[in-house]
């Protein structure tokens, strides 16, 4: 081949690979745009796009247990034989004393009771009529046997001062069960529920408290809980029927937002009443009450509902139990375990909590 036959065929192989590369990157520029080979165009090709609801939320059911006043402790004149310090020595087992009320207790979400009095070492007494103390350990008493939470809000919490209050709550709360009250609210999680505990002591400011538990609630809500419980110490000692004051306060925290409205302090049993669609229960009574070893009335109450959330809303519903107990398993005088009532025991004290709610629905008509 003659030397310009050569170059000419050199000019001819140039050309055809200048063709094939810009050949090649056309193609590649065709798959970086179209999204890739054939195969990938076909998974990745357009697809009509179906709108998937939100899931409607789940209802949620659970039960809360509420008890009435726990004084696990004595006054320091009163006669120590016969204390439940005594009886707390003698049996030696904290589980003694809730032991009959302790299956109720276990078979619910949460069960919530009031400690009325102090657990310290505290020696320097409050000057007034009545003040309680206990031993730290009394608090296995509530540990042992399924509750999970104490108000503290009460006229007993400060007995022995400040120091036996903040002792009182490192105590329980050591033995792991929660504590709120005042301007503590506490938080449970139930089955996924934000669950708040508000406890508030009326003795001292009556209805000027109002306004303070009215911003709680409020607090409360704003904090994502979806179930706002509200245990108040208020009324009137030895009274079988609330008085103007607490059914104001109740309304006045139903209407903020509370699901649930229960009381103590009177010492004995008050009916209850359903308000928009709500239930306050006025006075629980005594429970595992260590203030009086032979009150004339033995009579108080559980009471438990179970409450239905889906989302934010919680359903309105009777799905309640008001059970009739003693302070007492003993007859005749207080040993410090409370104990469910039966048979015409069971039927006195029912119409009782019955007398009193017919006298409130008077009351507001």
């Amino acid at each position: 081949m003659s030397e310009v036959g050569y170059n000419r065929l050199k000019v001819l192989l140039a050309l055809v690979i200048v063709v094939q590369v810009v050949a090649i990157a056309g193609i590649a520029c065709t798959r970086s745009a179209s999204g890739g080979t054939a195969n990938d165009q076909l998974s990745d090709a357009p697809t009509e796009h179906l709108e998937v609801a939100d899931q409607a939320p789940v209802p949620v059911s659970f039960t809360v247990t509420f008890a009435g006043d726990c004084t696990l402790g004595t006054d320091e004149a009163f006669d120590r034989s016969t204390s439940f310090n005594a009886k707390f020595s003698s049996v030696g087992d904290p589980a003694w004393f809730l032991a009959n009320v302790e299956p109720i207790f276990a078979e619910d979400d949460l069960t919530i009771v009031n400690m009325e009095g102090t657990l310290t070492d505290v020696t320097t007494r409050q000057d007034k009529t009545f003040a309680f103390k206990g031993d730290a350990d009394y608090a296995k008493v509530f540990s042992t046997s399924s509750v999970e939470a104490a108000s503290m809000a009460n006229n007993h919490s400060k007995d022995y001062g400040d120091q036996s209050y903040t002792d009182t709550i490192a105590a329980v709360e050591e033995v792991g069960v929660q504590t709120f009250g005042y301007d503590r609210i506490a938080y449970r999680d139930v089955k996924g529920v934000k669950v708040a505990l508000i406890g508030a002591y009326e003795l001292a400011e009556h209805e000027g408290i109002e306004a303070e538990v009215t911003a709680r609630i409020v607090e409360a809500k704003d904090a994502g809980a979806q179930v706002v419980l509200v245990y108040y110490h208020w009324g009137i000692e030895r009274e079988y029927v609330p008085n103007a004051t607490q059914v104001k306060l109740a309304h006045a925290a139903i209407d903020a937002g509370a699901d649930l409205v229960v009381g103590s302090h009177p010492h004995v049993i008050q009916g209850w009443e359903v308000y928009n669609g709500r239930y306050i229960v006025y006075s629980l009574g005594n429970f595992c009450f260590g203030g009086n070893s032979g009150p004339s009335d033995m009579d108080c109450m559980i009471f438990q509902q179970t409450f239905t959330v889906t989302g934010d809303e919680v359903a309105q519903n009777n799905d309640v139990a008001f059970i009739a107990c003693s302070i007492s398993s003993a007859s005749g005088y207080n040993n410090y375990q409370p104990t469910p009532a039966s048979g015409s025991e069971k039927e006195r004290i029912d119409a009782k909590i019955q007398q009193s709610t017919d006298a409130i629905a008077a009351m507001n008509a």
